[in-house]
Formats: C-alpha cells, structure tokens, sequence
C-alpha cells in the first residue's frame, strides 16, 4: 500500500470470504447431482436425512449468497473508481478490460468446469453498471428496490396467469431421462462433459441468468455502488445499535421467506407449475432481507464481538482472493463428479457432499491464509489485474509492481 492509498476495507473482505461458502454449497448440489433444479427428486437419495440435507441448503444458503457476492462487486466497483482517480487514470477503459478478462475467464469456466457460471453474467451487467456509475447513492438504491420489486411482482403475474390455465400432464418420465442422460455424458469422458454443459446452458441456464439471477443482481450491483459511495456500509459497521436494528428487520423477514422456499423447493410430492412460480415470487422478495441480514450478523460478529478479530483473520485471506476460490471450488467439483477425475455424479448422497464442502472450505481458508501472507494477490486475481491495468503487478507482499 502506498501513502496515498486508503486502508484496506478488512470487513469487505470477510464478508467475501464468507460468501463463498454459501457459493460452494449451493453449486455443489448442481455437481453431485443431475437431478439439480429439475423439481424431481433424486430416486437414488430420497431418505429423510437426503430430505434434511437439501432442506437445510435451501433455506439457509439458495438464492441468497449469490446476491451477497453481487452486493460485494458493486461496493468492489465503487472501489476500482477510486483507485482509478487515486491513479489518475481513466476509469472506463480500465474497467472495460477488466470486464473483458472477467468475460474470457468466465467463458472458459461455463465450458471447462461449471455450466452454471456466473462471471460472464456480471461481466455483461458491468456493462450495464458503467453508465450508472454517477448516480446519487439514492437513486441507485431506489433503482435497485424498483427493479427487485419488477422481477418479484412479474413472476407473481407469471403465477397468476398460470393458475388460470388448465393443469397440464407433468413429463415425469422425460425428466428422469433427462437426467440420466445428463449423468452419463458427466461420467463418459472429458469431451462429453464439455458438450453435456453446452446442452445444460442451452437447456434452461439462460432463463435463470435472465429472468431470476441477471435482474437481482445487477439491483445488488446498484445498491454495493450506493452503499459504497454514500459510506453508509462503513459507518454502519462501526455502531452495533444500527446493525442490530437491520439484524432485527432483515433476518424475520428473510427468513420466512427463506422456509417457504424451501419447503416447497425441497417438497417430496411436487407442486404445481403456478405454485412454484408464486414461491419463487416470495423468494425474489424475501431474500434480498436475508443476504442483508448476513451483512449486518456478520458485520456485528467481527467488529463487536469477542472473536472476531480471530475469525477475521481467517475469512479476510479468502475473500482476497475470491475469485481464485471460487475457480478451485469448481476445478475440484469437476475432479470429483465428472470423467475429469472420480465422475461421481449421482452416486454421492447429500450429507456426504455437504460434509466435503466444508472440508473443502476450512482447506481453502487455510491455503488462502499461507499464500496472502506472502503474495499480494491470489493467482487469478494477479492475472486480471494484470490484464486490467496493462503491467506486472506486484507478485509478492511487499514488493513494488514493475513499471
């Protein structure tokens, strides 16, 4: 760090060490099993403790960590304007590279590793982030309200509209082949792998990216920017009374939300097509309250609480180099599940994938800890700084980039 630049924002990155174990969990599921968001239940793990397991990440991880990692790289936005002024350099073409190298790196990681990618998706909203970059804290966070509002009250419309049509005949039949078949291209070879996650983006992961995870996250874009900008996130860490009044308002509400959802998600007797819409509404409007909720729970625990300091100290490491976390997670679900290595899908039971995640996780923040004590970056994000910024970045702590 360099006299003229601003103390590291420590908390933003425990809460982004955080996140990835939310991130780990969920798309674990989508790796071990085929069967993953299909609405059917796996026939090979129906016992109640397979039930349990899946309930338990639903309600406690889906559709919530994914909105606190978007949260996170609109505040880290805000942050690159910044550091592009301290610089005197010009903001857009800096960005632009980096949402470049953010596309061309997210692109490798859909076909290589994990159809259900989300880089490329928040390199394309960067785009949309770039001309709304100066709008006043207030704006941006209504905007983000407005649109999370929008996609919630349209799939309650989607639902409405449903129920009124007759019940169709649920493919139960088709389903289940789908997902056998899906399964079997996972274990035959790395090429069939590779064209099994062209047919799984083609086959239903753009819709989610587009009518669900595209417009919440770009919202979540919007407020990181707002809350960056107006410094509220930063003063709202230092008092305990305010982030126990948003722990008060935030947690109830996402948390009924929260076991709707899962209830419904997870049900064993299938629900109906208008049924799942309506849940999903309450989702997108409820689980916003719970990823908010974290913040402030996390916040409070690592400035206000005994061990937070020691839990810091484990999480900050990790959420530094979060996106090499992130890539390490999906290399490691690609060795274990698919021809790349064991092709294990389908044939791993619920608790035993949770239980790898956090063996996964505890090893990821101890390497995280070892290579930040002498590296100044993770690895990737040494490439893409690199790529963003046109030079050799430093390599390790301490030492000065090449110019």
């Amino acid at each position: 760090m360099t006299p003229t630049e601003p103390p590291r924002e420590h908390a933003i990155d425990a809460l982004r060490g955080f996140a990835l174990l939310g991130i780990l969990l969920v798309n674990a599921g989508s790796f071990a099993s085929t069967y993953f968001g299909l609405g059917v239940v796996d026939p090979a793990f129906s016992r109640p403790v397979d039930h349990a397991v899946r309930w338990f990440v639903a309600l406690v991880f889906e559709t919530k960590f994914y909105l606190l990692f978007s949260l996170l790289f609109g505040y880290s936005f805000a942050l690159q304007m910044d550091s592009a002024q301290r610089a005197g350099s010009a903001f857009v073409p800096r960005m632009l590279r980096r949402l470049a190298g953010l596309l061309l790196l997210g692109l490798a990681h859909a076909w290589l590793l994990f159809a259900g990618d989300i880089l490329v998706t928040y390199a394309l909203l960067g785009l949309l982030l770039l001309p709304m970059r100066r709008l006043r804290p207030g704006t941006a966070a209504a905007l983000a309200v407005a649109l999370l509002a929008l996609v919630s009250l349209g799939w309650g419309l989607l639902a409405w509209l449903m129920s009124l049509a007759p019940p169709m005949d649920w493919p139960l039949a088709e389903v289940h082949a789908k997902a056998q078949q899906a399964a079997a291209a996972y274990r035959a070879g790395p090429l069939e792998a590779i064209a099994q996650r062209g047919r799984d983006m083609a086959d239903g992961v753009w819709f989610v990216i587009v009518f669900v995870q595209g417009p919440c996250a770009l919202a979540m874009f919007l407020l990181g920017l707002a809350a960056h900008r107006s410094g509220y996130l930063a003063r709202a860490a230092g008092e305990p009374a305010r982030l126990r009044r948003w722990m008060r308002c935030c947690l109830p509400i996402g948390a009924a939300g929260a076991l709707l959802y899962a209830t419904v998600q997870t049900s064993l007797v299938r629900q109906s097509d208008h049924v799942s819409a309506a849940v999903l509404a309450v989702d997108l409007a409820t689980a916003p309250f719970l990823t908010l909720g974290y913040v402030a729970a996390l916040l409070w625990v690592l400035q206000h609480s005994r061990h937070g300091r020691a839990l810091a100290a484990w999480l900050e490491p990790a959420g530094r180099m979060a996106l090499s976390n992130y890539l390490m997670q999906s290399l490691v679900g690609a060795l274990v599940f698919t021809a790349y290595g064991l092709a294990l899908v389908g044939r791993v039971p619920p608790l035993a994938v949770l239980l790898g995640c956090v063996a996964l996780y505890a090893a990821q923040l101890a390497l995280s800890r070892r290579w930040m004590a002498r590296h100044a970056y993770g690895p990737v994000e040494w490439l893409l700084r690199a790529f963003t910024l046109l030079r050799r970045p430093a390599w390790r702590r301490g030492l000065r980039p090449a110019e």
